[in-house]
């Protein structure tokens, strides 16, 4: 049996029988709605956190990905990139300036995409100028809502963290920043997606092709998540710990 084989049977077989910290290859149904031909709804909006310093691939990686979905399921998906001070141009990591041309507005979302950058440059634009602002964190931290599905991948989850958005709550970032993710009270869990319901969660810099591709299977259906793979010549890869 194939790997596509897998992944529709277990859609087909439903959260029965499944576990927490299964992988991506046995798993889609655990955190999957269904196949594209589920009920219809209103689109998918998702808006991905940009700031000073972020790093490039951090927030291509998801941005494409979710981006790109809509070619794959009947519900539409809306993706944009806000920053919380508003229509601006961002420099990334290594330079590429973005315009956003979005205002702040979580209320308006239904997943909200938090990517990291510069954790290793604490003297430089990245996430550790944002926790000292404090802006973007507190923003992140008001922006919870019932509705509202947070995702952090890489060092964006230290800005979750600084938020308390991550407190008592299974997580995890990359490599080198978990042992302060855990000092700051998350509850680390030994894999590449961590799904947590409203908060989810990835590892390092790579792991934003993964993430994106769980939330396309969860939000939108296995089938919508395998066109993509066929599409991008990439089979996601690690485990996902999921608490549903």
């Amino acid at each position: 049996m194939n790997r596509r084989t897998v992944l529709r049977t277990a859609t087909a077989l439903g959260a029965a029988g499944l576990t927490t910290g299964v992988s991506l290859d046995a798993a889609s149904a655990a955190g999957a709605t269904g196949s594209s031909s589920a009920r219809p709804r209103g689109p998918l909006r998702v808006h991905v956190v940009l700031f000073q310093g972020v790093e490039e691939l951090d927030l291509a990686a998801p941005y494409e990905v979710l981006s790109a979905s809509d070619h794959f399921t009947d519900r539409d998906v809306e993706v944009r990139y806000v920053t919380v001070d508003g229509r601006r141009t961002v420099d990334a990591a290594f330079g590429t300036a973005l315009r956003v041309r979005h205002d702040w507005a979580p209320e308006e979302a239904d997943l909200l995409v938090v990517p990291g950058g510069g954790y290793a440059r604490k003297d430089q634009p990245g996430v550790w100028a944002e926790i000292r602002r404090g802006t973007l964190p507190r923003a992140l931290a008001e922006a919870r809502r019932p509705g509202l599905t947070v995702a952090g991948l890489c060092t964006g989850v230290m800005l979750l963290a600084a938020g308390g958005v991550t407190r008592g709550r299974p997580c995890t970032t990359h490599h080198k920043a978990r042992p302060d993710l855990e000092r700051q009270g998350g509850v680390l869990k030994n894999a590449r997606v961590v799904d947590d319901g409203d908060l989810v969660t990835a590892g390092g810099v790579t792991s934003g092709l993964d993430l994106a591709l769980w939330l396309v299977r969860r939000e939108l259906g296995v089938d919508a998540a395998l066109g993509l793979e066929a599409m991008l010549e990439y089979e996601a890869r690690g485990t996902v710990w999921t608490s549903r």
